[in-house]
């Protein structure tokens, strides 16, 4: 599980998550893997670089020359940490998870990195999300945002990783614990590129940010998304009033918005304003409300035809549309005549028809401020615990230009957790069934002091004191009432809609468990008779009542593609349960594993009791000798089963 995840991650180079999607995008560019008789590799498949130069130059690409890209200290790094694995598991907040209103909840919030959550989702979510908003650290110096101060190799390795001299890895560690442009861009890279592998094809991605990185934005966006994928740049004015401090009042910020594909990208429309609605106010026959359209434009017609009046007026043009196509709507009932003085004919444009309004790309306080959010949450919370919270207005109207009523959204910066909230009102508005994924930081809302005082965090100290220990808390508390608070207003929505969700916390392995994980597996895994309690929550020093098997699991189900509400059923075996996965796939997790549930495994399966396609095996607690018996009895059976041992 964790220690094949470091493996892998320390064969990554820079280039590996690139060349891995280039792999399944042109595998026609790559040569063959060659194996050994026994299986093993000995020659990895390869970039034939000459064979695509070759195949460029019959579109004559030699004759380009112009281009630019933008580089940054630790840009290398951050294409790294794109192509590597998740070293976190997957601990579900049992406590919470098994309440009524979110057993059987699809909505999911992670607690933990938002790096490592998208690495979990890069196999169960993989072009699976229609949506994703995020409103990442500004970098302005205090909005808290400093680079992890901390790599995750030595420095040797990263000399050996990038070929670096002492010099240029003197840079690179520069940007640890710093708030510079090269560390913003380092931290930002590989979580936007995992963030569109999540995206659908047709998927579409809302990014805000300030004039303090909005250039770089711009260009990283560029980067990882295409040039040709973006959509616009909205600007929103987020203050209701103006300071008057400094040479010039600030008071907007920007939304970036790409799609993944755009040629697949079906960009929504907005609601129409108030007054958009009031020029709808004539009615036909049929109670149909509709808004008058000009066909008669001295300027702009193009036709001139007679046409006569109710009272036997006769009208030249110029008319809008030919003779015909008047004479087609005028049978249909599709014309207008206004009566009294000058009699003209106007077309019916149907309110039902209107597909809302085009947006354009500046958004006034109509679509809600800072202030207003904050006023929005303090009526949730009973308390301003959020400086600059985004407020559900603005984030409703991105979900209605991204989204469909059965899309899922993602939100890995979830701060305060509008974009649930928000997803929730519009789910009430338009009957609607979005789901979605919030992911945010376990920020701690105290530090401890030498003496072992706890003392509030700068801006932290309200939230401290109403009881909340770290921000994902309150974002959590923020979309419960949100959720009682819309139930209250539409009570008939209680059965049709979902107001739950499901918890997670993904933590990092203790460090004793980290040091037993390195041991070579050929030792005898008996030695590790607690690897399965190790990962419950008390172990992990979290909260929520997982056991260990809990833990591995659902971090294996992430691995395996399979969403957390996917059919599982619990089968014995000689006393053992296991847990059997989409009718298809057994995990075996258990400790004293022995000859006889390996016979009550097998026979179930020889008698088709059971229909197997794999066997998962956590390594570390299945003895060499039970292992053996297991591949020796699965090897019998007449329909093969893929057997895989995971550390």
């Amino acid at each position: 599980m964790l220690r094949d995840n470091q493996q892998f991650n320390e064969s990554i180079k820079s280039n590996s998550a690139f060349l891995d999607e280039l792999r399944q995008k042109m595998p026609e560019f790559f040569t063959a893997t060659k194996y050994d008789e026994e299986g093993n590799i000995i020659e990895s498949s390869a970039f034939d670089n000459d064979k695509f130069q070759q195949a460029l130059k019959e579109h004559n690409i030699d004759e380009l020359s112009s281009g630019y890209r933008l580089d940054f200290i630790g840009k290398n790094y951050a294409k790294k940490q794109a192509g590597e694995r998740p070293t976190t598991v997957i601990v579900p907040d049992n406590d919470h998870n098994q309440k009524e209103e979110n057993i059987n909840s699809k909505n999911l919030f992670f607690t933990g990195d938002n790096l490592e959550v998208l690495r979990h989702l890069q196999q169960n979510y993989a072009n699976s999300v229609d949506f994703i908003y995020i409103d990442p650290p500004y970098n302005t110096g205090s909005d808290g945002f400093v680079y992890p101060d901390k790599f995750e190799y030595s420095d040797d390795q990263l000399k050996d990783m990038f070929a670096l001299n002492d010099d240029e890895l003197k840079r690179l560690k520069s940007i640890q614990g710093k708030a510079t442009h090269s560390a913003w861009l380092t931290f930002m890279y590989p979580r936007l590129y995992l963030a569109k592998k999540v995206l659908k094809d047709t998927g579409v991605i809302f990014v805000s940010i300030d004039d303090n990185e909005q250039a770089n934005l711009k260009l990283l966006m560029d980067e990882v998304f295409g040039e040709g994928s973006f959509v616009q740049e909205i600007s929103w004015r987020r203050t209701d009033n103006q300071p008057n401090i400094g040479q010039v009042a600030k008071v907007k910020e920007y939304i970036l918005v790409y799609g993944k594909n755009i040629s697949s990208l079906v960009y929504g429309r907005l609601p129409l304003s108030e007054s958009a609605l009031k020029e709808y106010r004539y009615e036909d026959a049929y109670a149909v409300k509709f808004r008058r359209g000009i066909l008669l434009d001295k300027t702009r017609g193009r036709h001139s035809y007679p046409v006569k009046t109710k009272s036997g007026k006769i009208l030249t043009g110029p008319w809008m549309v030919t003779e015909e196509k008047l004479k087609e709507m005028d049978s249909k009932g599709e014309i207008y005549w206004t009566t009294g003085g000058d009699e003209l004919p106007y077309s019916k444009i149907y309110l039902k028809d209107n597909k809302g309004a085009i947006p354009n790309d500046f958004w006034g306080i109509e679509y809600g401020t800072n202030q207003r959010a904050s006023l929005e949450v303090e009526s949730l919370l009973g308390k301003r615990l959020f400086d600059f919270p985004k407020p559900t207005t603005l984030i409703k109207r991105t979900l209605n230009l991204g989204t469909k009523p059965n899309s899922i959204v993602l939100d890995f910066f979830a701060g305060s957790s509008t974009t649930a909230d928000a997803v929730m009102q519009l789910n009430a508005e338009d009957g609607g069934n979005r789901q979605y994924i919030m992911c945010t930081l376990p920020e701690p809302t105290f530090t401890v002091n030498s003496d072992g005082k706890e003392v509030p965090t700068k801006g932290g100290e309200a939230a401290y004191k109403a009881g909340y220990r770290s921000i994902d808390e309150i974002s959590r508390e923020r979309i419960i009432r949100a959720a009682n608070k819309i139930k209250e207003e539409n009570p008939l929505l209680t059965e049709s809609q979902d107001f739950g969700f499901k918890h997670y916390r993904v933590v990092p392995p203790t460090q004793e468990t980290l040091e037993k994980i390195d041991y070579d597996d050929q030792l005898q895994l008996d030695l590790f008779d607690d690897m399965i309690d190790t990962f419950s929550s008390e172990k992990l020093g979290v909260a929520g009542n997982a056991d260990g098997f809990d833990t591995i699991l659902h971090t294996y189900l992430a691995k395996d593609n399979y969403k957390f509400d996917v059919p599982l059923q619990m089968k014995d075996f000689a006393g053992i349960q296991l847990p059997y996965v989409n009718n298809q796939r057994i995990y075996l997790i258990a400790n004293n594993w022995r000859a006889e549930n390996t016979r009550a495994l097998v026979n179930a399966i020889g008698k088709n009791e059971l229909v197997v396609q794999t066997i998962v095996v956590y390594g570390y607690t299945l003895e060499m000798e039970s292992l053996r018996e297991l591949e020796i009895a699965l090897n019998q059976l007449e329909n093969k089963v893929n057997l895989q041992v995971r550390y």
